[in-house]
């Protein structure tokens, strides 16, 4: 005797699956997973993540992008960036998007692509000019908050200065990618060409101090799972993170 409510073929049972992850997905029950993954410049941080979202078949978010097109969006603008409220006062004309999707990556201003020019010299320099400001970071920690909520893949990395602690205390997966001061200087003269090490070296600790002004990326909080991954490879580490996110979160939660 069969039961008319259970599937009986393997396309049934595959509709049958289907129908309830869609439910599970629309029912007030459903979180995906938030991996969040702070880390000073030259850790790692964006490659290591996108590649981990890659493997998790998650979405992955950039938040330097943003404030990197911000800066760019201020020049535009014609704000004087040595004047916080001018500065402040583009903030409503922001239009920003940015590809969540691993293999579709792209940063836009009002519909326009500009993935590749917010990378620039001059944008890099005006970046720590608008991301002091509390009005800024405010208004993109909504943003990014917005567009973890938004992810409709199983889960989200999302990567910054202050992920951890600011963006997304309550992920369910907190991580501090971090290694010596001699290993990032060393992967980012790798990256760069036409640069000398002394150059680099230089505009890494500018950075790492200009950044640490506004929040502590080098101290893992309460509950932040520190990697260090000063002697490991790429795929080492990409390894590593896959692997912590599984067993973190998969755990059980901690009881009341």
């Amino acid at each position: 005797m069969t039961n008319p409510d259970l599937p009986e073929t393997s396309e049934e049972l595959r509709d049958f699956k289907a129908d309830l992850l869609s439910r599970y997905r629309s029912s007030s029950l459903y979180r995906p997973v938030v991996v969040a993954v702070d880390g000073p410049a030259g850790s790692g941080k964006s490659s290591v993540s996108r590649a981990t979202a890659v493997a998790l078949g998650f979405d992955y978010q950039d938040t330097g992008a943003a404030y990197r097109a911000f800066a760019l969006h201020a020049v535009r603008s014609g704000a004087d960036l040595s004047d916080a409220a001018a500065v402040v006062a583009v903030i409503p004309t922001f239009d920003y998007e940015i590809g969540t999707d691993p293999g579709d990556y792209f940063v836009r201003i009002s519909g326009s692509d500009v993935t590749d020019e917010i990378r620039t010299p001059q944008v890099t320099q005006s970046v720590a000019s608008v991301s002091k400001l509390p009005e800024v970071r405010s208004h993109l920690v909504e943003v990014f908050r917005g567009i973890i909520a938004g992810t409709e893949k199983p889960g989200i990395v999302t990567e910054g200065r202050d992920i951890t602690t600011v963006v997304a205390p309550d992920a369910q997966v907190r991580i501090l990618l971090t290694a010596t001061e001699e290993a990032r200087m060393a992967r980012r003269s790798a990256e760069i060409t036409g640069q000398s090490a002394e150059e680099t070296a230089r505009q890494l600790s500018k950075r790492d101090q200009q950044d640490s002004k506004v929040v502590d990326f080098m101290t893992a909080a309460e509950g932040v799972t520190t990697l260090d991954s000063t002697h490991l490879d790429f795929d080492q580490t990409v390894s590593a993170m896959v692997e912590l996110v599984r067993s973190t979160a998969t755990a059980p939660a901690p009881q009341a």
